[in-house]
């Protein structure tokens, strides 16, 4: 599903990602743990070309991200990313926000495959997409309101239903608790934990062990821009192998 090998990232003289090698299957969750500035973020950024890898092979499914003239968009159609602050557009609607992308592209398809659909037939069929993923957070009353008027809670949430709007084959969660209020953390977990066990492929950078203890099928420790440790979840917490990881775990668990 997703094979990394030899993954390097510079930020002009600074090595931020020294050589990783990471395979993910399709339908697992790799949580993604270390350290702040140990290139977690980073490395999942690179995963969707947010951030461009200095050098390295990335594959997802049949897509070669680091090839040359590689379809940035066709990718992002396939693997949604939902980030720490949200991201969501303030001037539209929550409705909106969740239409936007799979309108735009669906549109543009039925232009160049001559489909026949017409531009107010495909807003409908998105429109109802979208007030069913609406309905399955519990927000469809929210539908017409403005994000500004939305918990943070709410709002992640809302963040994460747009991103599967677009049936992604993979979803990349950078850090989706980090910003929230500590009573809101739970409403935005449980709609991972229900994706987790739905068979999407997730690869979340996360400061909640708990979900990485739960949910995760494997749990990666990076640290200074290596990967240090994997394992699951259970033996990753319950028999760490590197002195590193021993002394990470003691101050946060």
């Amino acid at each position: 599903m997703i094979d990394v090998k030899n993954l390097h990232k510079y930020f002009g003289s600074l090595e931020v990602l020294k050589g990783i090698d990471c395979h993910i299957d399709k339908g697992e969750c790799v949580c993604v743990i270390g350290p702040s500035g140990s290139g977690k973020s980073t490395f999942l950024r690179c995963l969707n070309l947010l951030e461009t890898p200095t050098k390295g092979d990335i594959v997802i499914d049949d897509m070669h991200l680091t090839e040359k003239d590689f379809d940035v968009d066709a990718m992002r159609k396939r693997v949604g990313m939902v980030f720490q602050h949200f991201n969501l557009f303030n001037n539209k609607t929550v409705l909106e926000n969740i239409m936007l992308a799979p309108e735009y592209v669906r549109c543009k398809e039925a232009k160049k495959l001559k489909t026949g659909k017409s531009k107010k037939q495909i807003h409908e069929e998105v429109k109802n997409e979208a007030m069913e993923l609406l309905k399955r957070i519990g927000l469809e009353s929210k539908a017409d309101v403005y994000p500004s008027t939305l918990s943070g809670g709410q709002k992640q949430r809302v963040a994460i239903v747009r991103a599967l709007a677009m049936n992604p084959d993979v979803m990349l969660f950078d850090e989706p608790t980090s910003a929230l209020d500590p009573e809101m953390v739970g409403e935005v977990l449980e709609l991972m934990k229900q994706l987790a066990r739905e068979g999407m492929t997730m690869v979340v950078v996360t400061h909640e062990m708990g979900f990485a203890k739960e949910v995760g099928s494997r749990v990666v420790f990076m640290d200074e821009g290596h990967i240090i440790e994997q394992n699951t979840p259970e033996e990753f917490f319950s028999n760490p192998q590197s002195e590193r990881l021993k002394i990470f775990l003691k101050k946060v668990l």
